[in-house]
């Protein structure tokens, strides 16, 4: 069953519900007010034949024959009249008798003046009337057949109203439905036009001021990550097809070299030497794109713990330099910590990768090889500068060197796999941190991380 339908269905029903609810109120109210005002009736009816009889003193026998000759076209009011020694005085019709006069029946009359009653269909009144020092025991009965015909007239036109209103409530319903679907209609329409290889397309949003705007504006949102994300594996499938073929392209070269002709041992070591550099390469390569993936999961998929920022640091340094013996690392503390601000909330083994990716691209881009290294807390946050004298970053690639494989115009300063400051800005993420970068051509570059201590929630 569609979304229009169930909304159509849906309406209809709580209409009903509503409407039925209204009708039963109506209904039984108009039921209770004919009750009411049949009482009343009898009760005048029964006050008019005392007065009639006992204080007009006309014949019984004639209103006997009235009551009689008005019952054969009217449903005519049965009176009974008793005295107060419960004697019956006189009766429109003994023969019916529709009240059964008993001693409770007069005991209740006698306490309560007034007994008001059903029997079977008929109503029935019972009350104690005073007249000219005498009390006198009056009953009324009949049946109120023009009330009657009256509620079922009532509730047959309620009814037939009743029907026909949600055949009309679910046509309007039904309308109302197709209208307010025809803009998510339309978007799955749209929708199913897009595919992997037209990822530009978009929704059109027709009202930004509503919830079917915003259902489209984040869908674009969605298509236009959908599609960075396609391009970014494009991107990365070229990428790392050049980076692979050149190293084993010049590997199976030298290895073919050697195996077509006998060559000196000097230059049987040139080819090994040569080889290994381009296999250290491939193996710089894949561990780089496997620290990539790892900082690319989840947060919740990563194991975090309490570890220290300034132990962290002396760990990358001294593996950095175990490789690289030339480089040179200054680590500088500002001020006396205590062990709870330089402590935070992270995964030892991502934190010192950023660390060694940012002293390493500071000793490769300065002239002197070293990377100055400064530890300051502020504000519940540990905040590592890594500052290096090389050349500088021009101002419009600053937004681009945090992107996968970006490689700006000093890459031939130094060889890189372009996936090192986007690998540390993702672990950045992963940590509720940020990496901020200033720079200036000739002079430097400043990477500053800022890391949440466990004085901050993270």
């Amino acid at each position: 069953m569609s979304i229009q339908q169930r909304i159509s269905i849906l309406f209809t029903a709580i209409t009903a519900g509503i409407l039925l609810v209204f009708m039963l109120i109506v209904y039984f109210s108009a039921n209770q007010n004919r009750k009411s005002e049949f009482y009343e009736i009898l009760q005048k009816e029964a006050l008019t034949k005392v007065n009639l009889l006992l204080d007009v003193k006309l014949n019984a026998n004639t209103l006997q024959t009235i009551y009689r000759k008005n019952r054969e076209v009217l449903y005519e009011v049965e009176v009974a009249i008793y005295n107060q020694n419960q004697q019956l005085l006189y009766h429109d019709a003994v023969d019916i008798d529709v009240v059964k006069e008993t001693p409770q029946l007069f005991a209740d009359i006698q306490d309560r003046k007034v007994v008001r009653f059903s029997q079977d269909s008929w109503q029935v009144i019972g009350q104690l009337i005073e007249l000219e020092g005498e009390h006198y025991f009056v009953t009324a009965a009949a049946f109120d057949a023009y009330g009657y015909r009256n509620l079922e007239n009532l509730r047959n036109t309620m009814l037939v109203a009743f029907f026909l209103g949600l055949a009309i409530i679910y046509f309007i319903g039904r309308y109302f439905s197709i209208k307010t679907m025809a803009p998510i209609t339309g978007m799955i329409s749209e929708a199913q036009k897009i595919s992997a290889s037209n990822l530009d397309l978009r929704l059109q949003v027709a009202n930004n001021n509503d919830e079917l705007g915003d259902l489209a504006d984040n869908f674009n949102q969605m298509l236009e990550r959908l599609e960075k994300s396609f391009d970014s594996q494009k991107q990365f499938v070229s990428y790392v097809s050049h980076e692979l073929r050149t190293p084993l392209s010049v590997i199976i070269a030298e290895l073919e070299l050697s195996q077509s002709k006998k060559r000196s041992k000097e230059e049987y070591k040139d080819t090994v030497e040569l080889t290994l550099a381009e296999s250290k390469k491939l193996a710089k390569l894949s561990s780089t794109l496997l620290d990539f993936a790892k900082a690319s999961y989840d947060r919740s998929e990563v194991n975090f713990r309490e570890v220290r920022i300034d132990e962290l640091l002396l760990d990358a340094s001294q593996e950095l330099q175990q490789t690289n013996r030339e480089y040179r690392i200054d680590l500088d503390f500002e001020g006396d910590f205590d062990e709870e601000d330089i402590t935070v909330l992270g995964n030892s083994y991502l934190l010192i990768i950023a660390f060694k990716n940012l002293m390493d691209n500071s000793c490769k881009y300065s002239e002197n090889q070293s990377c100055k290294c400064r530890i300051s807390i502020a504000e519940n946050m540990v905040q590592v500068a890594f500052k290096d004298d090389g050349v500088g970053i021009p101002e419009d690639e600053l937004e681009e060197i945090f992107n996968p494989f970006f490689r700006g115009r000093n890459k031939s300063v130094s060889k890189g796999t372009g996936i090192g400051l986007a690998l540390v800005e993702r672990i950045m993420t992963l940590h509720n941190s940020k990496i901020l970068v200033k720079s200036t051509l000739g002079k430097g570059s400043i990477f500053t991380l800022y890391i949440p201590n466990l004085g901050v929630s993270l």
